[in-house]
């Protein structure tokens, strides 16, 4: 397997000015494969309950998605339900249901434990640092975490931290983490404490990358409508990580390019409920909107 997420699979009720739907697929796993499905071989290691449709995940198995790393548990799959704003960078959480996501315990295949490339989404920390027990050298891992972690776990995600190369986060959680309003300054400070490879995520207002002492960056791409945002953090982290698996380099250039990747496909998640519009998406779809977005960040 050339790349491995480990997270959530949900069904999630949302509202916005567009409309509404109700358990629709979602989960950090889900999108996160649904995007870096383009780009490598990935596969999902999560839990679902007995009442999970399996069928939902034809679309990923038709990508070269494994999910024989989803086992499923008496009870009923994690869901969550929420509202935004008119200003989408806001929402409502109505509802949280973990069910059989409360007591989860990723347990790596053994056909995915020589992984190279490995993306530990918003989970407690603990259980991220027992994922990277259980596999083999991993060229690459990187992980997301969430204010609730950082409040509340802050001995394991300083741990955890230390043994991955790349930390990709949003900007209130970084700025939460490092105690520090600027995010230029909140950058170089968690890469302090062990990632090489720094993203901050500003929602619509793009994305900042550091590395090697370096920043770069990029805008979200322009969208005239937005029908739901929920996911685009993972697709985003979906498609910069899996264009780093399919270039297996880690230089300035490729990326670069993988936050451009990342932004495009997350901006397809935007475009509707749940994983709707990243299960329509093709490669020329995507091709032709990294050329748009070239040409809309040139100059």
């Amino acid at each position: 397997m050339s790349l491995l997420v480990v997270g959530s699979i949900a069904y999630d009720s949302i509202q916005t000015d567009s409309g509404s739907v109700e358990n629709v697929l979602g989960g950090s796993a889900i999108h996160f494969s649904a995007a870096s499905s383009f780009f490598a071989p990935t596969g999902i290691v999560g839990v679902v309950g007995e009442d999970f449709r399996k069928d939902e995940l034809k679309f990923l198995i038709e990508r070269n998605v494994d999910v024989s790393g989803i086992v499923t548990e008496s009870g009923r799959t994690f869901r969550w339900s929420g509202r935004y704003h008119a200003d989408m960078n806001e929402r409502d959480t109505l509802s949280t249901e973990l069910n059989v996501f409360e007591h989860f315990k990723p347990r790596i295949p053994e056909s995915y434990k020589d992984s190279e490339y490995i993306f530990l989404a918003n989970i407690n920390p603990g259980l991220q640092l027992e994922v990277l027990r259980q596999v083999h050298n991993p060229r690459f891992a990187a992980l997301d975490t969430m204010n609730f972690w950082i409040e509340g776990s802050r001995s394991e995600l300083l741990a955890v931290l230390k043994k991955v190369d790349a930390v990709i986060l949003n900007d209130t959680e970084a700025q939460q983490f490092c105690g520090e309003h600027n995010l230029v300054k909140a950058a170089k400070a968690m890469a302090l404490h062990g990632p090489r490879i720094v993203v901050i995520k500003k929602g619509e207002h793009g994305s900042i990358l550091f590395h090697d002492s370096s920043f770069f960056v990029l805008p979200a791409f322009l969208l005239e409508s937005v029908i739901d945002p929920t996911g685009a953090g993972d697709s985003f982290a979906g498609g910069f990580i899996g264009y780093l698996a399919q270039q297996k380099k880690l230089d300035n250039g490729t990326l670069r390019q993988a936050v451009a990747y990342g932004t495009c496909m997350a901006s397809f998640c935007c475009e509707g409920f749940g994983t709707d519009r990243l299960a329509a998406v093709d490669k020329e779809d995507y091709t032709g909107r990294f050329i748009e977005f070239q040409k809309l960040v040139n100059f």
